[in-house]
Parts: structure tokens; C-alpha cells; sequence
């Protein structure tokens, strides 16, 4: 599938160049932070004023990321989503990416060009480049579940469950999954493409149910006003997405390919939305009434059920969720500045600042 030397030293990720698009947002923070604590050297790339790239190192750790130490990271200022052919090959050259891994996507407060433009279209052009490439990365996608058909109660949703989604987003998302997939049956380029159930965690943007609650909580609100809480749904925790996509870079080319590019990132369990917003509550040791109303304007997905088999994400990437719902609440209200009896000690000071406030115009971003 790659012509020339291969993307990665096999089984290690210690010196390799990371490419991470969308890097100051959600899922990109954390993405960027597990690259790291494998060793790699990451790239950053965030949003810029500007249509050209400059670029920073970042010496916390005492190395220069245009040095190639294991573990240094540098930053590209870049505007992904008006970017072209021509400055998205410049960016992954300049970086020697042996990984490239898109975390943008426009998410449900988007407008509908929004969403295509970075959910479909950007995914377009990123493919080509890599395709073009004269050593060709490994192109790690972000897709999301909310690509899949309406499912019931009973079913447990794997990569084969027919693509039939209900909104504009998910629309988008599956064109720029198809893009990938497309691509890689073409032996155009060594991809695969996550498919991610709903996150929870520390920076959880405000336009989700987790970081909505989350601000309302750290607001001091004594009516918590949300929309009907009736859906169930499979939530991950955002850092083990992370070690997902950690995973995802190190396995061989071959294998991805053979089980068809696509892998589903999720807990593999059910929950009622109305028992996280509970447990959240309950963690924050505030009284909090909800009341539930009907918004305005639906733009979510209205689907009841969802739960995702996650046995191809084991099997593959040797990967398993690890942490808790109530280790992801309590981590998520730390960092949103809600004061939670018996912390858990996983989150330091410093990371719950940096990802306090956490927003943006994409989801993985």
C-alpha cells in the first residue's frame, strides 16, 4: 500500500512525526497529549488568522520540536478549512508526517456548508495530498457513529450496520468516511477511519450534554433547562478515544485494510442520558432540578438507541476502554471549575486549566 519506506518503525511511535489537524480543540488536546506521552514528535496544527502557516515549538519538556526529540511537539497556525492542495502538501512535507491524524469536524451548531465543507470537503483534499505523497502516511479519520441507520434496544451496531444517518452532520461525516474507505480500497492510501460514539471527559464542548451540564454546574444554576432526556447512549471517555487513535497508528497497513478501514470507538454499553446528567449532579454535590423542554430547533439526532460493537477495535488495535463514566464526569467538572468532593487524583491542576472553557466550532477540533 505504501510506496518506499513505511509510515511508522513497527511497534514503536518513539521519534515519529505526528501530524495532528485540529489540535487546539476537543478530541485534538487529547490526541496530541497520548502521541506524546508515546514518544512521538507531534505537530499541532490550530486554527490561524492567517492563510499561511508559522510555526512554534513548544519547550516545555526542554526539546524543539523541529529537533526531532522524542516527545517534542511544535504548533502550525493554519486555517485548515480554507487551506488548499497546494498548502496542505507544504504542511505534511514540512512536518515529515509519518502520521496524520484529522480531528476537525463542524459539529451540530454548525450551518449545513459548515458541515460539508469540513466534514466532506476538507477530508477531500486531505486524501489527495496524501495520496500524492511521495512517502505516504498513515491518514487516521475521525468519523462518528451518528453515521449509522436507526437501531433498537436490543441491537449492538458493528462497521457492517447500514450507513443511514438522520442529519446533516451525519451526512457529512459519512462523505468524508466514504472519501477515506474509498481510497484505501484503491491502494491510494494506508488509512483508517474511527468511528466515535458520543464522548465525555475533561473539555467537553459546551455545545454537547456533558459540557452544557458541565457549565451550567460551574454557572452555580439551581435550574438546569435542557432538552427532552430521553435518548440512550454509548459514551466513551475522550482520553481513551485518544489511546484509540495511538493504537490505530501502529497497526500494519494490511490488517486495517483486510477489515475494511472502519472501526467503531465506543464503550460498547448503553446508558440513559438522563443517569449521566444525574451522576453529574451527584458529583458536584449541588441540588439542581432539571427541567426538561423542548428546544426550539431540533437539529440533533433524534435516534433513542445506540450501542456500538466495539469487538473489531479489540481484536485490531488491541484497544479496550478504561476508564469509568464517573471517572470521565468527575475529570469533566474539575476542569470546568466545579469544585467535586473527592476528586480523582488522574487530573492535575494544570490540565483542567488548559482545558477549562473548552470550545470551538468543531467537535474534534
Amino acid at each position: 500500500m505504501n510506496e518506499g519506506q513505511g509510515p511508522l518503525v513497527k511497534g514503536t511511535l518513539t521519534g515519529q512525526s505526528v501530524l495532528v489537524l485540529g489540535a487546539s480543540g476537543y478530541l485534538g488536546q487529547h490526541i496530541c497529549t497520548a502521541f506524546a506521552a508515546a514518544g512521538a514528535r507531534v505537530v499541532r496544527v490550530a486554527r490561524g488568522a492567517r492563510p499561511g502557516a508559522a510555526v512554534t515549538h513548544d519547550a516545555a519538556n526542554g526539546h524543539d520540536g523541529a529537533n526531532g526529540h522524542h516527545g517534542a511537539s511544535s504548533t502550525v497556525r493554519l486555517d485548515i478549512a480554507a487551506a488548499d492542495l497546494a498548502e496542505l502538501t507544504r504542511l505534511c512535507a514540512d512536518a515529515e508526517a509519518q502520521v496524520v491524524v484529522n480531528a476537525v469536524g463542524a459539529v451540530w451548531e454548525a450551518t449545513a456548508d459548515q458541515m460539508t465543507e469540513l466534514n466532506a470537503r476538507l477530508v477531500e483534499r486531505l486524501t489527495d495530498v496524501v495520496a500524492a505523497l511521495p512517502r505516504r502516511p498513515r491518514l487516521i479519520q475521525l468519523g462518528s457513529a451518528h453515521e449509522y441507520g436507526p437501531a433498537g434496544p436490543d441491537d449492538l451496531i458493528d462497521e457492517d450496520w447500514p450507513p443511514a444517518p438522520a442529519t446533516a452532520y451525519g451526512r457529512t461525516k459519512l462523505a468524508g468516511t466514504r472519501t477515506v474507505v474509498g481510497a484505501v480500497r484503491r491502494r491510494e492510501v494506508d488509512g483508517v477511519v474511527l468511528r466515535v460514539s458520543v464522548t465525555c471527559g475533561p473539555g467537553a464542548p459546551r455545545g454537547s450534554l456533558p459540557g452544557t451540564v458541565a457549565a451550567h454546574l460551574a454557572a452555580g444554576q439551581d435550574v438546569l433547562r435542557l432538552a427532552p432526556l430521553r435518548a440512550h447512549r454509548d459514551l466513551v471517555d475522550v482520553r481513551d478515544v485518544a489511546d484509540a487513535v495511538v493504537a490505530a497508528a501502529l497497526v500494519p497497513a494490511p490488517a486495517l485494510a483486510e477489515a475494511g478501514a472502519v472501526v467503531n470507538i465506543a464503550r460498547g454499553e448503553t446508558i440513559p442520558v438522563r443517569k449521566l446528567v444525574d451522576l453529574m449532579i451527584t458529583c458536584s454535590g449541588r441540588s439542581v432540578r432539571v427541567q426538561e423542554e423542548q428546544p426550539a430547533q431540533a437539529n440533533r439526532s433524534d435516534a433513542l438507541w445506540q450501542r456500538l460493537d466495539i469487538s473489531r477495535a479489540r481484536r485490531l488495535l488491541g484497544w479496550a476502554p478504561r476508564r469509568t463514566l464517573t471517572d470521565s464526569v468527575r475529570d469533566l467538572l474539575t476542569a470546568t471549575g466545579v469544585l467535586v468532593p473527592d476528586v480523582p487524583n488522574g487530573l492535575d491542576s494544570g490540565t483542567a486549566a488548559r482545558l477549562r472553557d473548552g470550545q470551538g466550532r468543531t467537535a474534534h477540533e
